[in-house]
């Protein structure tokens, strides 16, 4: 797992991204698409057009991180692009790289009764 700090953002970068890129582009594509600073410490997740891989770039204080996931089977749930830029919580990222749609988490099992 990603060593999230508590004060850090997830940012979901809606729509298709070219995964041939490296730091340098994504961090390009943080500035101009989605209008961040891609050096604030936040995280920045993109995926590719596929949708079995994504990568997820983060400035630590002391240097750049890339990281990349892919699935065997089955694809990483995704908003469409019109939804620009969406904040995620650790937990719905943790979701997201297990291949779970983070977007409607469902309870499997409720109590019957207290105590």
């Amino acid at each position: 797992m990603i060593p999230v700090p508590s004060n850090t953002k997830i940012w979901l970068a809606a729509g298709r991204t070219d995964m041939r890129r490296g730091f340098p582009g994504l961090s390009s594509l943080v500035e101009k698409q989605l209008k961040s600073d891609p050096y604030c410490s936040h995280l920045f997740v993109f995926r590719g057009k596929k949708g079995d891989l994504i990568k997820i770039i983060w400035w630590d204080g002391q240097g750049a991180c890339l990281f990349s996931k892919r699935l065997e089977y089955g694809r990483f749930v995704w908003p469409s692009a019109k939804d620009g830029k969406i904040i995620l919580t650790p937990a719905q990222l943790s979701m997201l790289l297990e291949g779970i749609d983070w977007r409607i988490p469902r309870r499997t099992w409720q109590p019957l009764a207290a105590g």
